[in-house]
């Protein structure tokens, strides 16, 4: 049994080439089977496209190694009730562990006929160990194995997103921090307007994954519990402890009530709502490097190793691995949209349309893993080009608001009438074609006769940027502080 924060090992994958195929009837249990397992009150067999419609292990072969450890815990349990043998219980674990390896080296044979993973893994173990297989779904349904082999692999990935999104978060402090002092532009509607440092930018980045940490953490915490022992939807009257099997999987608790435990699939929808905003993340920041990376902008320079050629123009470096990033944001917000709309009008409680929360959940989980490497990846070769930035920073009149203030403070004005005469000052050093700061004291002082020369210490853009020191600032203190107290956080969330 692997430890509750340790993620179990996956098969290799979820689209291997198709094993030799196991036989329909591998048990003599209640024979005339979907493999033969289930189908004892049906004297037909399904209809070719009935089994392709109705076969799920085409991906939730996936679960493999989640559904072995529920199963551990069952039959732990069982044997500890006195439910079943302990010879039974021995044999079983002992075939599980066998199924186990052959998922992990790719040789265990899939069948479509067995409908599922469940199924499949139950067939492979009556091969194995005979009759006592026949005493692993005592106590359990179908409804409950899933519900718990599926819970089991979405608290995986929470674990796999949380280390990715500490990775990430470190990176950007780590380029903060070297550029706190940086002058760029800030935007607002795309248009420069006020100068910020580079580092205050990556830090707001920083809080914005930093969110999403806090969002995967709350919710991982709040799908800990454990709905095995639920059985169909009403319990069992077996004498089963639930309280142990949750213990054995690492959950908090047992679900309180059997059939929310078996309908419930908020704890899929809660990580996929948390994937959906950590991709919405995602896709500003690559939008950002694109627009940065373009020469219109010459901020930033990413690496060869994240950037692509054309197959006709030789000069071409593009930022492909970004704008990816940015396109497969929209696979993972339908993923959540289509199991909003799975769940919307399911009557309680299982019904085999909540088959198809498992796919785009899986598909989800890898684009938003695959996109979390791709940006620690990015950032960290990432070189800003601080001249280029510093440029920009000085044009289109970015400081204005200083000068409005300064006219506040200095003058006594009115900010509303500060902000009308700063106004003029900019249409003037427009008339000009100069910048507010390159505009003589006559200058001026033909708008205002009261501006003096002191208004030349707040019209450069490193001026501007050390000036602002509220909390939540740019300036490089404010900055270099903020730096410090997320190095003490990332430390932090990578222990955990």
């Amino acid at each position: 049994m692997s430890a509750p924060d340790t993620p179990s090992p996956e098969p290799p994958s979820p689209e291997p080439p198709s094993p030799p195929q196991r036989s329909a009837h591998p048990m003599q249990v209640g024979t005339n089977t979907n493999g033969g397992l289930i189908r004892g009150r049906f004297r037909e067999e399904l209809d070719e496209v009935m089994e392709q419609i109705n076969a799920s292990i085409g991906f939730d072969r996936r679960m493999a190694t989640q559904d072995i450890d529920g199963s551990v815990a069952h039959v732990t349990m069982l044997r500890e009730q006195g439910i079943i043998s302990g010879a039974d219980a021995t044999a079983i674990t002992g075939g599980l562990d066998v199924i186990r390896g052959e998922i992990v080296s790719g040789t265990f044979a899939y069948s479509v006929k067995l409908e599922d993973i469940h199924m499949n893994v139950e067939a492979r173990l009556g091969e194995l160990i005979g009759e006592a297989a026949g005493r692993l779904h005592t106590a359990r349904s179908r409804n409950d194995q899933v519900a718990t082999g599926f819970r089991l692999w979405v608290r995986d990935a929470h674990d796999r997103t949380l280390r990715l999104l500490a990775r990430l978060v470190g990176v950007l402090v780590e380029q903060a921090a070297a550029h706190t002092a940086t002058v760029m532009p800030g935007f607002t509607h795309l248009q420069s307007a006020q100068p910020v440092s580079f580092g205050h930018h990556l830090m707001a980045y920083v809080e914005m994954f930093g969110r999403d940490h806090s969002r995967f953490r709350d919710a991982r915490a709040r799908m800990n519990e454990s709905p095995l022992g639920a059985a169909a939807l009403a319990g069992t009257s077996f004498p089963i402890d639930r309280a142990r099997t949750a213990e054995l999987l690492g959950f908090e608790r047992p679900m309180r009530n059997s059939m929310d435990a078996v309908s419930d699939r908020d704890f899929a929808l809660e990580y996929l709502s948390s994937a959906s905003l950590c991709m919405t993340h995602l896709s500003r920041l690559a939008e950002e490097i694109v627009l940065w990376m373009s020469p219109q902008f010459g901020f930033v320079e990413l690496s060869d190793a994240w950037t692509t050629g054309s197959s006709i123009m030789p000069q071409k470096r593009n930022p492909d691995a970004a704008e990816l990033v940015r396109g497969k944001t929209g696979r993972v917000h339908g993923a959540l949209l289509g199991l909003l709309t799975v769940m919307k009008a399911l009557p309680l409680t299982f019904s085999k349309d909540m088959q198809e929360d498992k796919e785009t959940t899986f598909d989800a989980a890898d684009t938003l893993e695959l996109c979390l490497k791709a940006t620690i990846g990015m950032i960290g070769d990432m070189e800003a080009r601080g001249a280029a930035m510093a440029a920009a920073a000085g044009s289109a009149h970015a400081t204005a608001t200083d000068l409005a203030d300064w006219l506040t403070r200095e003058l006594g004005m009115p900010f509303r009438e500060a902000h009308h005469l700063t106004g003029r000052l900019v249409r003037l050093a427009d008339e000009h074609r100069t910048t507010l700061a390159r505009l003589t004291l006559d200058q001026l002082r033909g708008v205002d006769p009261r501006i003096t020369a002191d208004v030349f210490t707040v019209l450069g853009v490193e001026d501007s940027v050390r000036s602002r020191r509220s909390f939540g600032g740019t300036s490089p203190e404010r900055v270099a502080h903020e730096v410090e107290q997320w190095r003490t956080r990332v430390e932090a969330l990578q222990a955990t």
